[in-house]
């Protein structure tokens, strides 16, 4: 392994890794017995470290070799993985990510909840790369009329990392037309909006790719830069209170997902590994036992990917969902519905109850507490919680501990090579 920014100061030599925390930064101790949090680490390795930054309790500090490496431990693929802060773990072998992934959630239950509970099983991703649909990159243009386009340096945050060609993490179809958007938009990225930042967000759509803008000023010239890649069908801005305008191209966008024709918005959210959500998905509705007549509530529905499987079983499904255009109702062939709404689940959840199951699919940042309380008073017989925080998931389960019994917690692996995951929890209500 090549030595990462080697620094005189502050060296320590013969730092054993024990563990990482929940960024993926490996932990040791150094000479004094305190802690150091060591990017790009692996439990087992013993590692030579130039400590960066020191705290009273704890320290940050830099990898300059590995003395014994752990069995743990493998080669990164990404050319610009020692300084590129886009993923955490490619130096960490896929079992032992699953591995520490369950351990995590685990962790998270025990000391934010104190729930003891144990994962019954990790699904690992059906591709390791090359897996997202979605990237986004950050342009800056430098004094001194230098262009860098890519993700946020490892080592300096307000650093960007210069990606030319690709992103490991990403389909080919993303990296091929980013590839083609850098070798075109002109000196000085003329062809993009003018200002010192903007933000470039890359998706596969049907038929290529969908381009969103945010920062900059005007338009740049998106006619003439879509002309010239061929992979974009579409180009977007979108400011900063979210509203967005079509520069050029396409006005309307589909995805394949679930294995449906599905019209979306150019910044509507869609899970990023989508063989992984197919897997998600199907395992979601199994544990309701869909059938025909039931009454489930998907509650932060998206374009309502649970709804629509369960429909096809025949359930009465109703849909909750904040950014929504309007309500919409879909009806299947064998009798099953799916009437969504537009609101929050906290002001639509008491009108639509009772109900069969539940299904919580909240944001990061969890439920409101409003909703955990109107689960606590009027739930159903079963509740499925998804999540991709586990942190706020145990807080949130914490508050419904009295009520619900967690039955399983299953987690899907969406997010290969970084520290996060997704989470299941199967509850149902004590009598």
């Amino acid at each position: 392994m090549s030595p990462i920014e080697k620094s005189e100061d502050c060296l320590e030599d013969a730092v054993y890794i024990k563990g990482i925390n929940s960024t993926g930064k490996g932990v040791g101790k150094l000479k004094d017995g305190s802690i150091v949090f060591v990017p790009r680490t692996v439990p087992g390795d013993t590692v030579k470290v130039s400590v960066t930054k020191r705290k009273s309790r704890w320290s940050q500090a830099k990898l300059i070799d590995v003395i014994r490496p752990s069995v743990d431990r493998v080669e990164s693929v990404c050319p610009h993985y020692d300084s590129c802060n886009g993923c955490a773990l490619q130096h960490m072998d896929y079992r032992a990510q699953l591995k520490w992934k369950i351990n995590k959630v685990e962790e998270s239950f025990r000391r934010i909840a104190g729930i003891e509970t144990s994962v019954s099983g990790i699904q690992k991703s059906p591709n390791q790369y090359g897996y997202r649909s979605r990237l986004s990159f950050t342009l800056l243009r430098l004094p001194d009329s230098r262009i860098v386009a890519g993700f946020h340096s490892l080592w300096a945050p307000n650093r960007i990392e210069d990606v030319v060609e690709m992103c490991s993490l990403g389909e080919e179809p993303l990296n091929l037309a980013w590839k083609s958007l850098r070798q075109i938009w002109g000196e000085g990225a003329r062809l993009l909006p003018s200002g010192r930042k903007l933000r470039l967000t890359l998706r596969t759509v049907q038929g290529g790719i969908a381009l969103i803008i945010q920062g900059g000023k005007g338009p740049g010239n998106p006619k003439h830069l879509m002309s010239l890649v061929s992979e974009i069908v579409s180009i977007w801005s979108e400011d900063s209170r979210g509203n967005k305008r079509l520069l050029a191209g396409s006005p309307i966008l589909y995805d394949e997902r679930i294995g449906e024709i599905i019209e979306v918005g150019p910044t509507d959210f869609l899970q990023a590994n989508r063989s992984c959500e197919i897997l998600l998905n199907e395992w979601v509705c199994d544990q309701i036992e869909p059938c025909q007549g039931l009454r489930v509530i998907d509650a932060y529905c998206g374009f309502g990917p649970f709804g629509r499987r369960l429909m096809t079983f025949g359930c009465e499904v109703i849909g909750i969902e904040r950014d929504l255009e309007n309500d919409f109702d879909l009806t299947n062939s064998d009798f099953g519905t799916f009437n969504c709404l537009k609101g929050t689940a906290e002001d639509i959840l008491p009108e639509v109850l009772p109900a069969d199951a539940v299904i919580l699919n909240p944001p990061r940042i969890g439920l409101d507490q409003s909703v955990t309380k109107i689960m606590c008073e009027n739930g159903p017989p079963l509740v499925i919680y998804v999540s991709c925080d586990p942190a706020t998931m145990a807080r949130d389960l914490g508050r419904m501990i009295e009520n619900y019994e967690i039955k399983k917690i299953k987690l899907f692996d969406l997010f290969p090579q970084t520290p996060h995951t997704e989470t299941v929890a199967v509850l149902a209500r004590r009598t």
